[in-house]
């Protein structure tokens, strides 16, 4: 539902398209990507409560990563937010692993630990996106002040 409503809940007039609240939020300069990685975020920390391999644990936050490092650049990152949808990807990969999932799990991890490593990564994910925003801003505003 989180994914569906982040990725793809508005329907674009016209064509068979859509886009969803993360490229909304994300038109807003700066802080826009921010949020939208941090509520793509939950889904990472259910999948980590939910246990599912290190793997794809490190596959999902790849994508929220690419999502949100990218989707800060101007223009060409909307574009490409709109288009990644990082979070279906996410649910797809969780929902992978709650139909596999069996008792005989090939080692057991502890999920607070998971979850924090989850958490630790999306934290350096929001961090680089700030620190991509600003660099990006004092670029754009260092060319049209000359």
């Amino acid at each position: 539902m989180l994914g569906q409503l982040l990725d793809s809940s508005i329907p674009i007039p016209g064509t068979n398209r859509t886009i969803g609240l993360d490229a909304v939020i994300g038109l807003i300069p700066g802080a826009g990507d921010v949020v939208g990685g941090l509520l793509s975020g939950y889904i990472i920390l259910e999948a980590a409560r939910a246990q599912v391999p290190t793997m794809t644990l490190v596959r999902m936050l790849a994508n929220v990563g690419i999502d949100t490092l990218v989707g800060v650049m101007p223009v060409l990152g909307d574009l490409f937010d709109a288009a990644w949808k990082a979070n279906t990807k996410n649910v797809v990969l969780l929902q992978g692993h709650l139909v596999s999932f069996d008792d005989t799990d090939d080692g057991e991890r502890s999920v607070v630990g998971a979850s924090f490593l989850a958490l630790t990564v999306l934290v350096a994910i929001v961090i680089g996106g700030i620190a991509l925003a600003i660099y990006v801003a004092r670029l754009l505003w260092g060319l049209s002040t000359q």
